[in-house]
């Protein structure tokens, strides 16, 4: 709740020198960095509704709704008080508000309804805003965007769940989607044998007229009260992609048994569910035997929303740790003005434009139609998951170590954001499937080599440590690596890239800077060792408007 005026005279002491509240900020048009990325790789149009979000998410009513959301996570309720099944999950109010913020701004929606260069970098760069202050709801705002081209293999059902994406607001209660005013919408695809590993699964589909009916089971099923759920199922043909309602078309509720919720690390304002198929109605998405081939479109703009979340939990942990040390003396001087501290802040300064530049360029590749640029998109997605997502825990804990011991209570986001910080590393494939991924991309499809190849190779001849580091990168590439050497290529990959685009792109102190770190000899293995000669004042200006 906002607090007027806290008393500072106490009985033994008078409470000095502590920052300001951080509420009350336009988190969009206060970050110099996403904006200058979001309108140079989506287009002056995408300024004007990631200037309204940020203005909705820098509130301190709204900041206190990602607090309680996660202090008061969502419980099951698989009966109801006369003994009938329901399998519903109830959420604190702030869930509700936070779901109803995020899809009235469109975020689930902006890169299908607007359809134009640049829109799914305002979706990327939306839901980046939001990450910073509440996580946990946009699990299921990715989902429902990632779900419209797989539903989109059956004309049917694209012809009646996709206009209620597009053009749908937050409908919580579940209901027949003929009643619904829009839907999210779920994916379902591991189980307790196999994980990563689907075409372990032994969930069963048997026809039933026109559909299917499933029987097995899932072991991690995110959001379990969206209205629909991609799913994989065997059938005679092989492993097959299905859409589950919850309601099924005759108006019942679908017999999908919601078994018991994890008990999660962090992203505890998302329901994450294990389910089982008890012989629920599905719909065929695809072609039979096509199941993976049909839901790894839906994956892969997940992938895009892993390293868009992850910027997001990067810039809202070096906002606050700029502001502390901006507002805080010791030693007599503001800590920012303290030269180690001040070579810290510059560091992961660094770090965070390399990761705008190279998720907002990867999210500019979704939005475009060309052959390149999707063969780009699938290549470069997954290097940039690999690679953002690994540097993040460590990110955010450098920046909660710059609060001291105010950063390691409660109280303090800090707490919220480390526990979430591994989670977009995990989701989605963890370090050694992307990794691999990437290598089977490479062997088979050279079209996506050569438009990775195209992009880094761009910058040539402007920073000869750069150079050497394409030159090596494209040597390395022109067999498929050793599955051994996998995160090593993954990793330079993905360093590669960024370098580039920051010296085509972004001041030359930044760009200087990273390359001689992340590339050259100059850098250390933890935050704030920086060559000498480095422009710090310049780098710490772009941290905040």
């Amino acid at each position: 709740m906002p607090r007027h005026a806290p008393s500072t005279r106490l009985v033994t002491h008078e409470v000095t020198n502590q920052p300001p509240d951080f509420a009350g900020r336009n988190l969009y048009t206060s970050d110099p960095v996403l904006r200058d990325w979001a309108r140079r790789e989506g287009g002056e149009w995408v300024d004007a509704p990631l200037a309204a979000l940020g203005a909705d998410v820098g509130t301190e009513e709204v900041l206190q709704w990602g607090e309680e959301a996660n202090r008061h996570p969502p419980e099951l309720t698989v009966f109801d008080r006369y003994g009938r099944r329901i399998d519903e999950v109830r959420f604190h109010p702030s869930y509700h508000r936070l779901m109803d913020l995020a899809m009235g701004h469109r975020i689930h929606s902006i890169a299908w309804a607007e359809d134009r260069p640049g829109s799914h970098v305002a979706h990327a760069a939306m839901l980046a805003l939001f990450t910073e202050a509440e996580q946990g709801t946009m699990c299921p705002i990715s989902m429902t965007y990632a779900s419209v081209p797989a539903l989109r293999h059956n004309p049917a059902v694209a012809a009646e769940w996709v206009p209620k994406i597009v053009a749908g607001c937050y409908d919580a209660p579940l209901a027949p989607i003929a009643e619904k005013r829009g839907v999210t919408v779920g994916m379902a695809m591991t189980e307790k044998q196999g994980g990563s590993d689907v075409r372990a699964n032994t969930t069963r589909a048997y026809p039933d007229g026109d559909a299917f009916r499933l029987v097995g089971h899932k072991w991690f099923c995110s959001a379990p009260m969206c209205d629909g759920f991609l799913t994989l199922a065997n059938t005679g043909a092989g492993l097959t992609c299905f859409l589950v309602p919850r309601i099924r078309p005759d108006g019942e509720r679908n017999t999908l048994h919601v078994m018991r919720l994890k008990d999660k690390l962090g992203n505890r304002s998302n329901a994450s569910s294990e389910i089982e198929y008890h012989d629920t109605h599905a719909v065929l998405l695809g072609a039979e035997g096509r199941g993976v081939q049909t839901i790894i479109e839906m994956v892969h703009h997940t992938r895009l929303d892993t390293i868009s979340g992850t910027i997001g939990i990067m810039r809202m942990a070096l906002a606050q740790a700029h502001h502390h040390v901006a507002n805080r003396r010791a030693f007599q001087k503001t800590l920012i003005d303290q030269p180690a501290m001040r070579a810290v802040i510059a560091d992961l300064a660094l770090e965070y434009e390399a990761a705008v530049a190279l998720t907002l360029r990867v999210a500019r590749a979704f939005s475009e139609t060309g052959d390149s640029e999707r063969a780009f998109a699938r290549l470069a997605v997954a290097a940039a998951k690999y690679w953002l997502t690994k540097r993040n825990p460590n990110f955010v804990y450098e920046c909660m170590e710059c609060h001291g011991g105010a950063g390691y209570v409660e109280e303090s986001p800090l707490p919220r954001l480390f526990r979430e910080s591994p989670l977009n590393a995990i989701w989605e494939g963890s370090g050694n499937v992307i990794a691999l991924d990437i290598l089977r991309t490479l062997g088979r499809e050279p079209a996506a080599r050569d438009a990775f190849a195209a992009e880094a190779m761009a910058a040539r001849g402007q920073n000869p440590l750069l150079d050497a580091a394409m030159e090596d990168v494209a040597a390395r590439l022109k067999a498929v690596p050793a599955e051994a050497d996998a995160r090593r290529i993954a990793e330079r990959m993905a360093l590669v890239l960024q370098g580039s685009l920051l010296v085509r792109h972004a001041p030359a102190a930044v760009a200087d800077a990273f390359i001689a770190t992340r590339l050259g000899d100059e850098g250390a293995r933890s935050f704030g060792v920086l060559p000498k000669g480095v422009d710090l004042d310049a780098i710490v200006a772009r941290v905040q408007a």
